[in-house]
């Protein structure tokens, strides 16, 4: 799953997110234009995956 995929499939992960995780918020999980890699470094520092790892989890889900 590439960054085109997940961005696409964003609002349908994002629930399964928040509900593995639900320390998160909706403003922990705003994706927004041109702002991925601030993105992956929100995931990074909440979740304490890599931005692989993170990835790798999401294709699970």
């Amino acid at each position: 799953m590439d960054n085109l995929e997940v961005k696409g499939r964003w609002n349908e992960l994002k629930g399964k997110v928040k509900q593995a995780h639900g320390d998160l918020t909706d403003d922990d999980l705003k994706w927004e234009d041109g702002k991925d890699d601030e993105f992956y470094g929100r995931m990074q520092t909440k979740l304490g995956k890599t931005r692989d790892e993170f990835v790798h989890w999401l294709k699970s889900l």
